[in-house]
């Protein structure tokens, strides 16, 4: 199908950013007095729900849930949060969201492959945006840093908007960039969350088995497109 508009997660779908989601996770919960000693995997099945969700499914994990029970955690079937000290999050958020905004870049890069998909994009005349749960300080500073002229838009979380898998977010996308059919966008993500946003949003989806969940995941959870190199977009995306 030929589409006119991409729409795309960032963690996990155009930047690995394992190693400093890490580095700043441990950092805020061992200044908070937690346990930080938190593998990328343990890490990459905190995030794709923002950095609230993140540190809940943390200090679950401190406390023995099993890492299979943290999906539920930010879900209409989560047990989980009421568990958690509300107090505790916001303390470890409020470290972790300054920290990270200031070496989210050490150890952060381009998928291979994305920036040279995203050029034949935009020569192709795609309009092109990044919609991502991270902090908008976070998404600004890593698409001025690594990928300038290749977004027409990109958003972070901010006050106002819901976070994914609300369509808030993606829905401010399209009217942004003057996209106003839905059946013209897709959505191009590595997450169940991702998945949830393109139903929520109306868009088709496209799922990447690069990030944070594979496929074997992503097959589970009933992703109807799945690809493994970023070059396959082309063709889903120009037709």
């Amino acid at each position: 199908m030929n589409y006119t508009t991409a729409v795309f997660d960032m963690d996990g779908t155009v930047l690995n950013t394992l190693g400093d989601l890490t580095d700043s996770m441990n950092y805020a919960l061992a200044a908070a007095g937690h346990r930080h000693d938190y593998t990328e995997d343990d890490v990459r099945q905190f995030f794709g729900s923002g950095v609230t969700v993140a540190v809940i499914r943390a200090l679950a994990r401190e406390a023995g849930a099993a890492m299979t029970e943290l999906e539920q955690v930010g879900t209409d079937r989560d047990a989980i949060t009421p568990t958690v000290d509300v107090k505790e999050v916001k303390k470890i958020q409020e470290i972790y969201t300054p920290y990270y905004a200031a070496h989210c870049d050490i150890k952060t890069g381009p998928y291979d492959g994305i920036l040279d998909v995203l050029r034949k994009l935009r020569a192709s005349g795609i309009k092109t945006a990044v919609v991502s749960n991270k902090p908008d300080i976070a998404v600004q500073k890593l698409v001025d840093d690594l990928f300038t002229g290749m977004f027409d838009l990109s958003i972070g979380e901010m006050d106002g908007v819901r976070r994914k898998p609300a369509p808030d977010m993606t829905r401010k996308a399209l009217r942004d960039l003057g996209t106003d059919n839905k059946k013209d966008a897709v959505y191009i993500g590595d997450s169940e969350i991702d998945m949830q946003t393109a139903v929520n949003s109306g868009l088709d989806c496209i799922s990447v088995d690069w990030g944070f969940r594979g496929r074997s995941f992503l097959e589970e959870h009933h992703a109807k497109a799945i690809i493994s190199r970023p070059e396959e977009l082309l063709p889903l995306i120009l037709g």
